[in-house]
């Protein structure tokens, strides 16, 4: 049992407090930030219930909560969420945000059954974001046939308990190298995301100055993942590239929504000032992202104050 399954394990949950929270996910008269609460909760569940209501959530209206739903059912590894996620990808009605994400939840599920489809979107699917994702998905799955692996098996090598697209380069790597990989806008897709998430695993200051550098690749998909690690390392240096990337309205939404998501994570005064103010975004995609944040710190500040007060409390005499 990896570390992933005991995480999932640890998390159990009554029949009435599992439909409550597919209800809350599925229903659009709640705050966006309550129906986050209830997806990140589900995606720790197993078992036809919360599979299906994030299914369902791939197709809602905020295109935000639908590709965090396909996200999660990628992270939860569930093969019978395949026919769903091969559905979102092939429906061009829907954000290629979601169809992203579609995408790179069937690399993360690692079935050999999946390269078909994935081979004929790589080629023929309208949107660059999609077309990349596939060239990562297909590589993940190929290298997972070499080396004899399941889908799963690649979490082992990632200290921050995800299902990432690609595995981490070479450890023997040095971080010039991997940053040279990380910049060459003539390396491939999957080089560039492995070299990405050796720096992350490597940490220390000039991996993350690498990565924070990476933000000026030509490929949104790449920026988006890079906002994402930047997030998972939650190193204030990256601050200010971070919320130059909210700031900039040119730029795809779901580069900013990572970088705003991202800014939650290092949570500075600074980086919350400006949650607050592209809170009003006039992209659904960037300004629901920093309303999900802002919630997400504010009940990690009100858990963190209920520890105190508990540690404070005298002890109760016998």
């Amino acid at each position: 049992m990896d570390s992933t399954d005991k995480f999932t394990n640890a998390f159990k949950s009554s029949p009435e407090m599992e439909k409550f929270l597919c209800d809350r996910l599925l229903d659009p008269t709640q705050p966006i930030s309550e129906r986050f609460r209830a997806l990140f909760s589900l995606r720790n569940l197993k078992g036809p219930g919360p599979r299906d209501a994030l299914i369902r959530a791939t197709k809602d209206s905020s295109n935000l909560l639908a590709h965090e739903a396909a996200f999660a059912l990628g992270q939860m590894q569930d093969a019978e969420a395949i026919p769903a996620l091969e559905a979102v990808l092939n429906d061009f009605s829907l954000h290629p945000i979601v169809r992203h994400e579609a995408t790179e939840a069937l690399g993360a599920i690692g079935l050999e059954s999946n390269i078909p489809l994935l081979k004929n979107s790589l080629v023929s699917d309208p949107a660059q974001e999609v077309r990349e994702t596939c060239e990562l998905a297909l590589e993940r799955i190929e290298k997972l046939k070499a080396s004899g692996s399941d889908g799963s098996s690649m979490t082992e090598r990632s200290p921050f308990m995800s299902v990432d697209p690609a595995a981490p380069a070479s450890s023997c790597s040095s971080v010039d190298m991997l940053r040279e990989v990380l910049l060459g806008e003539e390396k491939g897709m999957y080089e560039r995301y492995a070299a990405l998430f050796a720096l992350r695993n490597h940490g220390g200051d000039e991996a993350v100055s690498a990565i924070i550098d990476s933000l000026g690749a030509t490929s949104a998909l790449l920026k988006h993942e890079v906002a994402y690690v930047l997030g998972q390392l939650q190193n204030k240096a990256a601050s200010a590239a971070l919320s130059d990337v909210l700031r900039n309205v040119n730029e795809h939404p779901m580069v900013r929504h990572e970088a705003a998501e991202a800014l939650g994570s290092i949570a500075d005064d600074q980086s919350i000032g400006l949650l607050k103010e592209f809170a009003k975004d006039p992209e659904p995609i960037v300004s629901q992202s920093c309303e999900v944040a802002l919630s997400m710190l504010e009940y990690e500040q009100l858990e963190k104050s209920f520890e105190y007060l508990f540690m404070q409390a005298p002890l109760m005499q016998v």
